[in-house]
């Protein structure tokens, strides 16, 4: 069974820092894209970065660009979020995505991140909240 279990979330001051893990079993990410997307309470899916396994090739959203960073482990088997520079508008529930059609999770349209609907494998996420 495929699956992505993500880890890491948790409380942070504004301006700290959390780096999020996904931890991918059932397959192997050196060959699938990842990608992570959010939630906050009441707003719709913010999609955030992706990475894609062929080129290595790395997109955000605007609104965390210069301040996330998306990376992966293969020998740990581990895709990883690292936030900086954090805001109380990134306050959410932080979820990991993948899937072997390179290129696939992820579409930048005006400097947003547009999250592919059908993707392989989706984690239940993890909370990450914000305290100004």
């Amino acid at each position: 069974q495929k699956q992505v279990v993500e880890t890491g979330g948790g409380l942070a001051q504004s301006g700290g820092s959390l780096r999020l893990s996904c931890a991918a079993s059932g397959f192997n990410l050196n060959t699938y894209d990842i990608g992570w997307f959010r939630q906050a309470p009441g707003k719709e899916r913010e999609g955030l970065s992706c990475l894609n396994w062929v080129d290595g090739r790395t997109d955000y959203t605007d609104s965390v660009k210069g301040r996330f960073t998306i990376s992966k482990d293969i020998a740990k088997n581990t895709g990883y979020l690292q936030m900086n520079s954090l805001e109380s508008i990134d306050t959410a529930v932080y979820y990991c995505v993948a899937d072997p059609r390179p290129g696939w999770i992820c579409e930048v349209v005006n400097g947003n991140v547009r999250l592919e609907k059908h993707l392989e494998v989706w984690g239940q996420g993890t909370m990450v909240t914000v305290s100004s």
